[in-house]
């Protein structure tokens, strides 16, 4: 079986990961591999920040590797949070609570309320980059509902959809969700190999 790092600290993303990938390929995570510094992410943009986990983790290890970076980007706020998202509210670390708190009060009063979530995946394999994308389009409700998922799932609804992705649970959401599209594609170009 393929082994691949997964450049994530963030359990919940590692949890959805190897949910949506199953018994195809065993993923490590950077506790696995015993790297346990904070990689920086300082690119303009997701591929940017993508890019730059993964070229870390090749380059300090040795090992071929899969990063991702993904936003949350909401069209009446010009894009924002974007690449922000996991900062929007400011301070260290991810503030889930109060990043919706503060998209929900940029909210106010606006009538679009269209936003999509972008993730884009950076694959090195053998010293080679290759770059994936996953898009979910939706809108951004008035209030959270739900409890299952991570980030802004319980204020987001995707497209054709009445629930948002924290109401939907992660089985629901792993098979429509914009890491799964970008992971699918991952995957596609993995097996053709």
């Amino acid at each position: 079986m393929k082994e691949l790092v997964f450049a994530t600290n963030n359990a919940y993303k590692l949890e959805e990961i190897r949910a949506i990938l199953g018994d195809k390929m065993h993923i490590l995570s950077l506790n696995d591999i015993n790297c346990h510094e904070d990689i920086p992410e300082t690119a303009e943009t997701l591929e940017g920040n993508a890019a730059l986990k993964a070229e870390y983790v090749f380059n300090h290890y040795g090992k071929d590797c899969f990063a991702d970076d993904t936003g949350l980007e909401v069209e009446t706020l010009n894009g924002a949070p974007g690449i922000y998202s996991a900062r929007y509210a400011g301070g260290e670390g991810h503030d889930s609570e109060a990043n919706m708190t503060k998209l929900l009060l940029n909210m106010e009063g606006k009538d679009n309320r269209k936003a999509r979530f972008r993730t884009a995946i950076c694959l090195i394999e053998g010293g080679k980059e290759h770059l994936f994308e996953g898009i979910v389009n939706g809108e951004i409700i008035g209030s959270r509902r739900g409890g299952e998922g991570f980030g802004y799932d319980p204020v987001f609804v995707p497209e054709g959809y009445t629930e948002t992705f924290a109401e939907m649970g992660n089985d629901e959401k792993n098979k429509i969700s914009h890491r799964a599209r970008a992971v699918e594609k991952l995957c596609e170009y993995l097996n053709k190999k």
